[in-house]
């Protein structure tokens, strides 16, 4: 019902849904444990599902949950389009301060399993974008910690240009050289 297919750092995993669709509409499984499973290797059980909206240019994140509290995240965008970025922040992978991106669409219905022990962040590219997220652990404040997003160390390629829109929270976020991380 679904295909998986590793990505440049292979614990990340972009899902694409089997979907019917005829002059109706569409039906598609977004989630199926076993068939999650089966496709990708990964048993995960989520906790919490999180919805958000965005207008064009807003960028959330680098963000992450240190231990008690580490979460995987399964993303997917319901309307709109999302350049979407994981970086490896486990300082004992050799994929350390990598990152991946995709770009994830309510079109497409792909969807990006971000495992523990990764930053994440996105960029809305359309009007307006609609993100969900399924995540294995709960929100815990304390443990939550932002990398800044446009660490030069990282490098990661925007696809846009100027100035994105940011939350208070966000543009604190630290350099990687700075952040408390994975070991």
């Amino acid at each position: 019902m679904m295909e998986a297919r590793r990505l440049a750092i292979p614990e990340l995993i972009l899902i694409t849904p089997k979907v019917f669709g005829d002059d109706r509409g569409f039906f598609f499984e977004s989630y199926n444990a076993r068939a999650f499973e089966a496709a990708t290797g990964v048993k995960a059980a989520f906790v919490q599902e999180n919805h958000s909206r965005s207008v064009r240019g807003v960028l959330r994140g680098l963000h992450y949950q240190l231990p008690p509290h580490a979460q995987g995240k399964l993303v997917r965008v319901v309307q709109g389009e999302v350049f979407d970025v994981a970086v490896d922040i486990r300082r004992s992978s050799p994929t350390f301060g990598r990152w991946v991106g995709a770009v994830l669409s309510a079109r497409d219905k792909q969807q990006l399993w971000i495992p523990a022990g990764f930053a994440h962040a996105f960029v809305t590219l359309s009007e307006t974008a609609e993100f969900l997220y399924k995540t294995t652990d709960v929100y815990a404040p304390e443990c939550e910690r932002c990398i800044a997003w446009d660490d030069a160390d990282i490098g990661i390629e925007w696809p846009f240009e100027g100035e994105p829109l940011l939350s208070g929270k966000d543009r604190e976020g630290l350099p990687l050289a700075q952040a408390e991380v994975f070991a």
